[in-house]
């Protein structure tokens, strides 16, 4: 399962830098995750200050 960013996102940016395989982007006013880059670590979930990301 890959991870998601639902629309919880505040786009403060947390989760881009923890990501090892840059699959995380800006979306206009939030953020996603690109699944067929995401290798379901989990990084970016864990430093999600508002809990926006999780697995589908």
């Amino acid at each position: 399962m890959t991870y998601k960013i639902s629309d919880a996102c505040i786009a403060c940016g947390a989760c881009v830098d923890t990501c090892p395989v840059s699959a995380i982007s800006e979306d206009g006013e939030k953020y996603k995750i690109a699944a067929d880059k995401c290798t379901d670590c989990g990084a970016c979930a864990g430093n999600c200050p508002v809990e926006a990301i999780s697995q589908e």
